[in-house]
């Protein structure tokens, strides 16, 4: 999977500049609302294209599943791209937003990459390879439970009920552990647990671009990532937690009983 990885890392530090080109002027872009608080910019859009683009001239028989123009039908081979992952942080000049590209055959994930242009840390991983961040090999942290742990998470401003749960489960998990941070873009959080930045990261109502690649690295980096109810169909169901294993237990003990079968609003 050498070949495809490098072409992922071509797409995104591509999207990456681009991003970082519009950056310093937010203020002049073009926005549209796809639905209540789900935003996307001509900078998402543009991105996407040039993602696109760059991968079809390799792999013109190869599928797409993009946030912004949806499905494209192709071979076994599906390329999972969310162009602008924290499109509302960018919007608001907030330094914390990705590319995130990944690859799946036959339903299942093969490569991942994570570019953050600002900071320019790359994020990477082939199945079975390991993960890594600008070219070296990164490990999930050491922690032993929730006790000292700093947790990644996020939430939609959704129905009361959904928002309820979520209280609920933040109650619990911050009686336990040090503090919970909602950075805005699950890409990146996925990330930073691949490289102990955080101790876990749990989400619902995501879709597939938001968590496909940052999955893969994270689990290459050692997590154990699964749905609410601990099986493997985060990507369908939306809900995810992700965490070094003596984390995880601890962490989904206290999620999976207020999130199991549920799908929240969606989010930016």
């Amino acid at each position: 999977m050498q070949g495809p990885l490098n072409i992922a890392v071509r797409a995104a530090r591509a999207a990456g500049d681009m991003m970082v080109r519009y950056f310093d002027r937010v203020d002049t872009l073009k926005v549209a609302e796809k639905a209540e608080n789900d935003f996307v910019t001509e900078v998402d859009e543009r991105c996407e294209r040039i993602i696109i683009d760059t991968i079809a001239a390799a792999y013109p028989e190869h599928g797409f599943l993009a946030e912004e123009s949806g499905a494209r039908a192709g071979d076994e081979n599906v390329w999972v791209i969310d162009p602008l992952d924290g499109t509302l942080n960018f919007m608001h000049g907030f330094p914390q937003f990705c590319v995130s590209i990944a690859l799946r055959n036959r339903g299942r994930v093969e490569v991942g990459v994570i570019y953050d242009p600002l900071r320019q840390e790359l994020f990477v991983a082939s199945r079975g390879g390991g993960a890594r961040l600008n070219d070296r090999r990164i490990r999930v942290s050491v922690r032993r439970g929730l006790k000292g742990a700093l947790i990644g998470t996020g939430f939609a401003f959704g129905p009361d009920d959904e928002f309820d749960r979520y209280l609920a489960v933040i109650r619990g998990i911050s009686m336990r552990a040090a503090g919970l941070r909602r950075l805005g873009a699950a890409a990146l959080d996925l990330a930073y647990v691949a490289a102990g930045r955080l101790d876990g990261f749990f989400e619902s109502g995501l879709s597939e671009w938001d968590i496909a690649a940052g999955a893969l690295i994270a689990r290459e980096a050692g997590a154990i990532v699964a749905d609410a109810d601990g099986s493997e169909n985060y990507a369908k169901s939306g809900n995810i937690v992700a965490a070094p294993p003596r984390v995880y237990k601890e962490l989904h003990g206290i999620i999976g009983p207020k999130f199991t079968g549920r799908r929240a609003p969606g989010r930016t």
